[in-house]
């Protein structure tokens, strides 16, 4: 017997309920459910590596340990966090003693696998190449940015998803009924108070569980846990939003597409979401100027102006005057005209200038303000656009004598741009008769 050894005086709600078997684990039907993939393989004993990835409290490390359960083998678990090389290589020979003394196999569980370098990444394949160990990571973040290709390479990735109600359900008619968690004190809870904390937990089954505990802590047995108090006790309780991490850019990316996509409503509920997660208005002010440039342009020019104003606004007022401020500027790119005819030029004449090297100017476009200059020819042939009819010199060529002329620019026939496209197409008209054409283009 260990004397030095102490066990935790009350676990957490969330410890305690910790599933025994497949059947009691909650959640991941997409994969757990009878027939599906995962679940398959389990019951045939075709353990292989995997990646778990999905947001915090859904599960990944209880799967896990089900898993090495269910195929009775040995879990060996670490933490990238806490944990570096020397401690995959202890991991490994334990995973070898399995083998060579109870010919067991040996699941190596790494929580927040990403949070390792891709040398230490590196650390794990030869020994799941070589079967010493079944390779288990868990990640809240996307894979495919945050691990090495040839660890991807040797594990299949499961999507874990949030809980939605029905889990959530399931786990407080656990909690609530089962002596293990806190059956014997025979609370109750209130409809309305099962979805405030539904609300909180926001799909996260640990925080359920614990925001479920620390309410019990403040009722008497056979009591029941009412709104007013979790409102009390949960305050302010945010939405699962990571700045950096995946939910971050995810939820930016549904923002700009609902307005590229003509929708309001969507662009203003992805817009309380990220407020609402506590992502810095600012940084949306910034994202809504951009989006005004790329996706409205010259078909309403006034967007870009508004949606400046509004950062403006954000800055000298704050909180909450400021953000009206932004979702008016939302609403109104997303009802604008659209057009990425900017846009398409710039990157089209951003490609052309990196591709075709330095280009000299042309010498009647460049000024001669010496007399050297004037002497060399610069600014010889040059056309003074005022002076020419309609104020347009037409068959000038404006583009280096090596490069072509191009036409990046190709308004779209929506709002203001339909008015500049046959301005356009009158000038080009215009160059194609005049018989100091250049060249054409």
């Amino acid at each position: 017997m260990d004397l030095f050894r102490s066990e935790p005086v009350a676990q957490p709600l969330a410890a305690r309920l910790r599933p025994g078997n497949l059947d009691e684990y909650v959640g991941q039907e997409h994969l757990l459910a009878r027939g599906k993939p995962l679940r398959e393989a389990l019951e045939q004993g075709a353990l292989h590596s995997m990646i778990f990835w999905g947001p915090p409290g859904v599960g990944k490390t209880t799967l896990a340990r089900l898993l090495a359960q269910v195929s009775d083998a040995h879990f060996e678990t670490i933490s990238a966090v806490l944990s570096g090389v020397k401690e995959i290589r202890q991991a490994v020979e334990v995973a070898k003693q399995q083998a060579a003394q109870y010919g067991r196999r040996t699941i190596l569980f790494v929580d927040e696998v990403h949070r390792f370098n891709k040398s230490q990444q590196d650390a794990f394949l030869p020994y799941v190449e070589d079967g010493t160990l079944i390779f288990i990571g868990a990640t809240t973040e996307n894979p495919s940015f945050e691990l090495n290709n040839a660890l991807l390479s040797r594990a299949r990735v499961y999507v874990l998803k949030s809980l939605d109600e029905a889990a959530l359900r399931k786990l407080v008619q656990r909690a609530l009924g089962e002596d293990k968690g806190l059956g014997k004190r025979r609370l109750q809870l209130p409809e309305d108070s099962f979805k405030i904390l539904m609300a909180a937990a926001d799909g996260d089954g640990r925080r359920l569980l614990n925001f479920l505990e620390n309410a019990a802590d403040l009722v008497e047995d056979g009591g029941s846990i009412e709104v007013e108090l979790l409102q009390n006790l949960l305050g302010d309780s945010r939405r699962r939003f990571d700045k950096g991490g995946e939910a971050f850019y995810d939820q930016i990316s549904a923002l700009h597409k609902s307005v590229r996509g003509s929708n309001p409503d969507a662009a203003l509920y992805w817009f309380t979401r990220m407020l609402d997660g506590g992502c810095d208005p600012l940084y949306i002010a910034r994202r809504v100027v951009r989006m005004a440039s790329e996706d409205i342009g010259n078909a309403d020019p006034r967007a870009l102006s508004l949606c400046l104003t509004a950062w403006d606004v954000q800055e000298r007022l704050g909180s909450p005057e400021g953000e009206l401020a932004v979702a008016q500027a939302i609403v109104y790119l997303a009802c604008a005209p659209k057009s990425n005819a900017v846009y398409t030029a710039f990157k089209a004449a951003m490609r052309d200038a990196a591709e075709n090297g330095s280009q000299e100017v042309p010498l009647h476009l460049r000024n001669a303000p010496t007399k050297l200059m004037k002497q060399l020819g610069y600014g010889d042939e040059y056309r003074y656009a005022h002076d020419e009819p309609d104020a347009y010199a037409a068959g000038e060529d404006y583009f280096p004598e090596a490069l072509e002329p191009r036409h990046y620019y190709q308004p779209v026939p929506r709002g203001l741009e339909s008015k500049i496209r046959d301005k356009l197409d009158h000038l080009a008209a215009l160059d194609r008769a005049s018989p100091r054409q250049r060249r054409k283009p």
